[in-house]
């Protein structure tokens, strides 16, 4: 089968859903099927490391100054629709440019501004559409549709998606790269036995608003032991990358940056504690049962984040504001090691790292 895919990475977008629709791609590669994809050339976006991955790539150039279409056919402009920057209906001539009048099995879309409208404009050229989303907050024209979320329910997609269109509700449905299946049993044994000797920092690809100066200035003034090892990985279009390299070198502990990491698998299993983004890396999380402070870094993140706080598998700061206080309330907590003990167990429940075999099996590739 052919599968496209039209999802865009940016300093404001952020690069998860570049990188989930990468990790779907490389298993229907692994099975055989040609996969390409079609991207918008937006500062911070990932071109070079689909290129690397060997993919396809068309990349939409950036129109200087180019604003949204407020037109709609039959729906309200989607409330981040500023982030195509350009007008939907050229955003869909150009995918459909890209498509090159070649059979396409499935368009996969994952892009919170696109909706209803583009995917009836490049229908006719595409057996199928599966969209991605996390929202639930603009209808859709597909035939699968895939929302990972914790708390999600099926019924949020009432009357936003056709009525025979399938639904992938949960992280059941997690895209996880093979890997965290396969150290999944190694990562939870070790996890019997609690300690806190190494904590992993990652805050997204990009971490907008430096929320890893802010993490690594309240460890500093925390009461954790000097043997501590910090592992904070970031990406390579982060704005602040170079004041966090410099920021570590003055920590009281062993601290080490690196980027664009390639064994983000390992990294986690070797972990004892994660303060990490709510997003799409919390199913990595949950499913090789690393205990986790959480950080919502945006609204549409709150949600997933305090579905898994209600479940027990994560702590949730909701506010950077008072991120100090609440990292020592946890780290000096009396339970503390039994409470991470929980907690990879409330996370090991979620997800079981099988979700994109599950996600595949819809497309019909066998």
């Amino acid at each position: 089968m052919r599968i496209a895919f039209r999802a865009d990475a940016s300093v404001q977008i952020g690069t998860g859903h570049v990188m989930r629709c990468l990790t779907l791609a490389d298993a229907l590669r692994a099975q055989g099927h040609e996969c390409l994809f079609i991207c918008r050339d937006h500062p911070g976006n990932l071109s070079e490391l689909i290129a690397r991955r060997g993919f396809e790539l068309h990349l939409l150039r950036q129109e200087t100054g180019a604003l949204h279409s407020t037109g709609s056919e039959d729906a309200a402009t989607p409330e981040h629709a500023q982030w195509l920057g350009v007008a939907w209906q050229q955003d869909a001539a150009q995918t459909l440019n890209a498509l090159n009048g070649k059979k396409t099995d499935w368009l996969v879309v994952d892009h919170y501004a696109l909706d209803v409208n583009w995917e009836r404009r490049v229908a006719a050229q595409v057996n199928n559409i599966m969209v991605i989303d996390d929202l639930a907050d603009r209808p859709h024209q597909c035939q699968l549709l895939l929302d990972q979320n914790l708390g999600r329910k099926d019924q949020d997609y009432d009357g936003l998606i056709p009525e025979t269109c399938t639904r992938l509700i949960g992280p059941h449905y997690a895209l996880l790269r093979q890997e965290f299946a396969e150290l999944r049993d190694a990562s939870l044994e070790r996890r019997k036995t609690p300690k806190l000797e190494r904590i992993l920092i990652t805050l997204g690809g990009v971490d907008q608003n430096n929320v890893t100066g802010q993490v690594l200035d309240a460890l500093a003034q925390s009461s954790l032991p000097p043997e501590t090892e910090l592992d904070i990985v970031m990406g390579a279009s982060a704005p602040a990358l170079v004041q966090v390299r410099r920021q570590a070198e003055t920590l009281p502990y062993r601290a080490t940056v690196s980027v664009n990491v390639t064994d983000m698998a390992k990294r986690m299993c070797k972990a004892d504690l994660c303060i990490g983004a709510a997003g799409s890396t919390s199913w990595e999380r949950c499913c090789l049962g690393l205990p986790t402070v959480t950080m919502v870094l945006a609204e549409n993140q709150k949600e997933a984040a305090e579905a898994m706080a209600r479940q027990g598998a994560a702590f949730v700061i909701k506010n950077t504001e008072h991120m100090q206080a609440e990292l020592d309330r946890l780290l000096t907590a009396n339970q503390f090691m039994d409470n991470l003990v929980a907690m990879s167990m409330a996370g090991a429940s979620l997800v079981d790292g099988l979700g994109c075999q599950r996600v595949i099996n819809h497309l019909g590739t066998d």
